[in-house]
């Protein structure tokens, strides 16, 4: 189980460059088989040993992104669907101000990982055809896995900054030559990167070592590609009808399936599901899991300060991160008699965890409550309840009017109860970064772009049928005249909130700012039309031989 590098912790893992520029051979920060190695010799990748170990160490750039504050503050701030919470020094993320600026340490921290990750793919897809000792099909493989990781990258810095370095040869040396590149050739490369890739490796559902790429990740990858090319300033006339064959491959031809029970899918413990496309490794042993899977920290309320509560393990450890907007909470989960994803995306129960008897707080239908241990201590039902309703409840009620940024519906799906305390940050869990469902609304967007309406229609129902409440499936699925822009706009957000996606998503559509302002009124006073792109790191620009343009308004 999730041998990639569960049990390795990744000797190459600091190959790469800092930024683009400023690492040449490789080095070894980290373990292998749990031994600490050092001062590997640049050769070591030229052996069969090395270059499986260059692969893993390329494959543990992708922590960079999933389940990192860096990662969900790029894709959760400054959205239509969250907004701040209390806590956290990140805020101008979400607001838009000019803290914003080209020092951000997220900003810098990703350009130079990303880097780093990518030269490691350029030295791999460089050496490999040298490498002897290693058999030729699994070598294939190999090459095609840098090459998934190279295009992903290169994808997810395309997307944030518009142009950037684009390098595809092997940086040996410091160097300060380095220029921007375009977003067409930038495109130009990732398509190649994930076309070629795509026959070498595994065409299976699960690699036979879970947690290597295989043909319906890059495949699935790849149409979000297209996808997102074809509102970009590289669009073409066929981007769609690109899409739609991958996404149609994904579907149909590796087994996977989705779960019967959209509970199921971010279940504890069922991260290795048959939803599941492809995922980024995370590990217990803090040996070999970096700084870990942080996401279970930052979607909570402050609930272990309320009356018959403590912080544990199981509720989690709150920092009051990302707050749902009422646009989220009003308009995106409106159907919750029909739809199940609002009451198993959020957590409406708190269980006593501290008995005793206390002084109400927010619920003042009562003065005091008192709890024996595992009564409940706070239900939020999701809606305005009446006073006298509310008094009856032996337990404080938490109702919408009464939510602020410390109070208010925690999401559920990255929760980790498997820490081994009530205060560890380095979560264990895998982060579920590609899965069927994605593909079913992509594929069902670009059939809708393509004026394929009645086949969009039926892959949406797909999804939704398997969201809607025992009985309710019929009731949930929508008809032609139903499905528009605006419908897949919100049931993406139904279905995938808190996955690492929505910014992407508003930008690609081309409504981020309108959508911020009507929506993000932390961030509407704020959030300027140059805000569709980030900031390029000070350091990058600083230390280019020649002039390495800033985008607009920074």
């Amino acid at each position: 189980m999730n041998q990639i590098y569960k049990n390795k912790a990744l000797g190459l893992a600091r190959l790469g460059l800092l930024g683009v520029l400023l690492m040449g051979a490789p080095a070894c920060e980290d373990t292998l088989d749990e031994e600490v190695i050092s001062r590997i010799g640049n050769d070591y990748m030229n052996t069969a040993k090395g270059m499986n170990d260059a692969v893993n160490a390329a494959y543990s750039s992708m922590r960079t992104w999933y389940g990192t504050e860096r990662g969900n503050n790029f894709t959760i701030f400054g959205t239509d669907t969250y907004t701040n919470g209390a806590d956290g020094g990140w805020k101008f993320m979400n607001t838009y101000t000019t803290q914003f600026d080209t020092q951000n340490g997220h900003v810098r921290e990703l350009w130079d990982e990303l880097y780093r990750g990518i030269n490691t793919t350029n030295a791999i897809i460089e050496r490999a055809p040298a490498v002897t000792g290693m058999d030729e099909e699994v070598k294939k493989q190999r090459i095609a896995e840098a090459k998934f990781i190279r295009a992903h990258h290169y994808f997810i810095l395309t997307q944030l900054f518009g142009g950037v370095d684009l390098r595809l040869t092997e940086t040996m040396v410091p160097t300060k030559d380095v220029s921007r590149s375009t977003v067409e050739a930038q495109y130009e490369a990732i398509i190649r990167d994930l076309t070629e890739a795509i026959p070498d490796l595994e065409a299976a559902a699960r690699s036979s070592q879970y947690g290597r790429a295989t043909r319906p990740a890059a495949e699935h990858l790849l149409g979000k590609v297209y996808l997102t090319k074809a509102t970009s300033e590289a669009a073409a006339a066929d981007d769609y009808a690109n899409a739609i064959p991958l996404f149609q491959n994904v579907i149909n031809n590796y087994g996977l399936r989705l779960l019967p029970d959209f509970a199921d899918v971010h279940r504890q413990g069922n991260e290795m599901n048959d939803e599941v496309i492809w995922s980024v490794q995370y590990t217990r042993d803090p040996l070999t899991n970096g700084g870990g899977n942080n996401t279970h920290v930052f979607f909570l309320m402050e609930y272990d300060v309320l009356p018959g509560m403590q912080r544990d393990t199981e509720n989690g450890r709150p920092f009051k991160r990302y707050m749902p907007t009422e646009y989220t909470l009003n308009e995106i989960f409106t159907d919750r008699e029909i739809d199940s994803r609002y009451k198993k995306s959020f957590k409406d129960t708190y269980y006593s965890n501290k008995p005793g008897t206390y002084n109400t707080s927010f619920d003042t239908t009562k003065p005091s409550v008192t709890f024996a241990e595992g009564d409940t201590a706070i239900y939020m039902p999701g809606y305005e309840m009446s006073a006298a309703e509310m008094a009856k409840r032996p337990y404080q009620v938490l109702v919408p009017s009464r939510y602020d940024e410390r109070l208010f519906p925690a999401l559920t799906k990255h929760m980790d109860a498997g820490r081994v305390d009530r205060t560890q940050f380095e979560g264990g869990r895998d982060y579920i970064a590609f899965r069927l469902a994605d593909t079913y609304l992509m594929l069902a967007e670009a059939q809708l772009q393509a004026g394929q309406t009645a086949e969009a229609v039926e892959n949406i129902n797909m999804v939704r049928r398997r969201a809607a409440w025992p009985g309710q499936e019929s009731a949930m699925e929508i008809t032609a005249d139903q499905l528009d822009m605006e419908f897949i706009i919100e049931e993406r957000e139904r279905e995938l909130i808190g996955e690492q996606m929505r910014w992407l998503d508003l930008k690609r559509w081309g409504i981020l700012i309108e959508r911020v302002k009507a929506h993000n009124e932390a961030a509407a006073p704020n959030i300027q039309a140059h805000h569709v792109l980030r900031p390029i790191p000070q350091t990058q620009v600083d230390r280019s031989a020649t002039a390495f343009a800033q985008n607009p308004g920074y």
